[in-house]
């Protein structure tokens, strides 16, 4: 009797000590899990070159990737420069983009980017995070984006779900996205920064989905938190 008493105590003292895994041991499953299930990973917007690739992020603003692809499969073939669309004007644009959300301001910040990039930039996309934000509609986001799959530099773009999912996973307290990026910059290597950026999100829309998963149920929050019964609720970026 007393060694069954013992040996359930071991038991909660080892759920208990898996229950509070300090955040570097959570980082380090969370890189191993999902190297596991993206040993390779594509971008999941479709681009034909950086200023494309530019365009694409900066619809993708309140929409789906499926839908911007969905659009842009018929506007790269004739336009993927920044000449093209200036010629084109912001009411031609605006007819090309209809479909997508908030597509009238989202064709105005395209059309006057493309005439800072041919008036300051030669027509060339800029490789740098000032640069890059100074253009209209371009966010630090936008910018990490195109920093990390277009020109390779290391960055860590955080997106709605990957500000949810660190914050399930007790990655960072989650209070804004600012915050979200540093935690996970100091968390994980810079050189897994780029691919880390979009296993997370494949994982979000697969696994730990906003109104499926809780906090709860998928492999990653249910092995880094065994003991956890209620939802997390999470702050909003």
């Amino acid at each position: 009797m007393v060694n069954k008493k013992k040996e359930r105590t071991l038991l909660n003292a080892r759920s208990n000590e898996f229950q509070i895994m300090n955040e570097v041991q959570r980082a380090k499953f969370v890189l191993t899990t999902l190297d596991k299930i993206y040993p390779n990973i594509k971008v999941p917007l479709k681009s034909r070159n950086v200023f494309t690739l530019l365009i694409s992020v900066l619809l993708s603003a309140q929409c789906t990737d499926v839908n911007v692809n969905n659009v842009t499969k018929k506007i790269y073939t004739k336009y993927y420069k920044p000449e093209h669309f200036v010629k084109l004007g912001r009411k031609k644009i605006e007819k090309l983009i209809k479909k997508i959300g908030i597509f009238r301001i989202k064709a105005k910040s395209i059309y006057n980017l493309s005439k800072i990039l041919i008036n300051n930039h030669n027509g060339k996309v800029p490789k740098t995070f000032e640069e890059l934000e100074k253009l209209p509609g371009v966010g630090h986001k936008t910018a990490s984006v195109v920093m990390s799959q277009g020109f390779g530099y290391p960055a860590f773009a955080i997106d709605t779900h990957i500000h949810r999912l660190a914050q399930r996973w007790g990655l960072s307290s989650g209070k804004n996205v600012v915050q979200t990026e540093k935690d996970l910059k100091r968390l994980f290597p810079k050189k897994k920064w780029n691919k880390l950026h979009l296993q997370i999100i494949y994982y979000g829309r697969e696994y730990c989905k906003a109104r499926d998963c809780y906090g709860l149920t998928c492999k990653i929050c249910s092995s880094c938190y065994p003991n956890r019964k209620k939802p997390v609720i999470t702050l909003k970026a």
